[in-house]
């Protein structure tokens, strides 16, 4: 784009490039187009690309922490948004039936989603709903995991190196809540909320919280750690799930992966604990 005498562009990591008359590229953006509206528009612009990339990548996980089936033609349809299939690329995706299907390859509107199956080869998925997969319901997690080494797959949305939990076989199914990562001390509330904002983690009523749906029904995460004043010493609390009534549900119905998201939640808030001799991080 022209601006004055001058040429300016949107570089792929964001920044403004420019280059003079003589088309020799400058390593800044003279201090004199700072406000002229074709730099502006280019800054503004990749303030939104940035946003949109990191909406899409909330967007994904949102589907897939939540078991929400999504219509293979809103796949089709984003597929050609680069963001999109930035993080939509190489997810192990399954059919309606919960079966494993591959990694996504690619989306037409003809012919449907193109998969790589664990035997290499590349299928169609013609079902109208898929769903991304959470690595909690893969049986065959270990499989996945060295096929994509393999393939030389790398996921823009944590998908199969995500932390996963699986509820123990001799835990109290009447219990309401679980004290594994309960106690660890932080010298001010202030650090523990950063370390919740930071890692997308929501705070409400002194609890950090995850939303979760699994099999159609609502339920919430939620960890203790605290409402005192932001300077004050605290401690990070039991972890419970909770209806959408504020009813505690007991863990022997907590489903995989509202158990895996929140016991993933509240083992990151403990691992940036106050240790003697370290600071929290």
């Amino acid at each position: 784009m022209a601006a004055g005498d001058y040429e300016v562009a949107l570089e792929p990591d964001g920044s403004v490039a420019c280059r003079n008359a003589a088309g020799r590229r400058l390593k800044s953006v003279p201090a004199k187009l700072k406000d002229d509206p074709a730099v502006v528009g280019l800054r503004q612009l990749a303030e939104w690309l940035g946003a949109h990339e990191r909406q899409c990548l909330l967007d994904a996980e949102r589907w897939m922490v939540r078991s929400l089936p999504v219509p293979a033609a809103v796949i089709v349809a984003v597929w050609p948004d680069e963001a999109w299939r930035a993080v939509l690329r190489d997810l192990v995706v399954t059919g309606a039936d919960g079966a494993v299907a591959g990694f996504l390859r690619d989306a037409d509107p003809q012919r449907g989603l193109g998969v790589v199956d664990l035997d290499g080869d590349t299928v169609r998925l013609i079902d109208a709903e898929i769903r991304l997969a959470h690595p909690v319901l893969l049986d065959d997690l270990d499989e996945l995991r060295e096929f994509a080494a393999e393939l030389g797959v790398e996921q823009r949305l944590q998908q199969l190196h995500r932390e996963v939990w699986r509820r123990p076989a001799d835990l109290d199914p009447q219990a309401t809540r679980i004290d594994t990562y309960e106690g660890g001390r932080y010298k001010e509330l202030r650090e523990l909320l950063g370390r919740c904002a930071r890692l997308g983690y929501r705070v409400r009523g002194g609890f950090a919280v995850v939303p979760l749906i699994e099999d159609g029904r609502a339920l919430e995460a939620r960890l203790w750690v605290g409402d005192y004043y932001e300077y004050d010493e605290c401690r990070t609390g039991p972890l419970s799930w909770s209806a959408p009534d504020g009813r505690a549900v007991p863990l022997g119905e907590i489903g995989p992966v509202a158990w895996s998201e929140g016991m993933r939640m509240a083992a990151a808030l403990y691992a940036g604990r106050a240790i003697e001799g370290e600071e929290s991080a």
